[in-house]
């Protein structure tokens, strides 16, 4: 019998927020729903984050963003993964996010975004849309 290979997610917190509840939560909820998660921690650089996915080889990269900085924060993870060779990763955002920004981080590529309503059932659904 044929094992299949676990989706592999990275959950990363860009920038100098020190909120980590959140994603912690979901790290440990996607992790509940069978998937396999790296959970890179606070305070981490897009330089950091786009480095860390490509290292561990990741499906997903859901970044949790809660203070305000999500378009540049975004934009950087983007072209930091697109540099680095993983622009084809999945990218998804989440946290404290306008509802009038959400078309313009799903123009520059992100894939779903997440506010503080989400339940881990439907972002883990969402993701195993999208990678079946």
């Amino acid at each position: 019998m044929k094992s299949q290979k676990k989706v592999r997610v990275l959950i990363a917190k860009p920038g100098l927020d020190g909120h980590e509840r959140g994603a912690r939560v979901l790290s440990y909820g996607l992790r509940d729903e069978g998937f396999e998660v790296i959970y890179a921690g606070l305070r981490q650089t897009p330089e950091q984050i786009a480095a860390a996915a490509i290292q561990e080889d990741v499906d997903v990269v859901g970044l949790s963003i809660l203070s305000g900085a999500h378009l540049a924060m975004t934009s950087r993870v983007i072209e930091n993964l697109t540099g680095l060779g993983g622009k084809d990763i999945l990218l998804l955002v989440g946290g404290v996010i306008p509802e009038e920004d959400m078309p313009t981080l799903k123009k520059m590529g992100v894939a779903g975004v997440f506010t503080s309503g989400a339940t881990i059932k439907e972002i883990s659904e969402f993701i195993r849309s999208r990678l079946s």
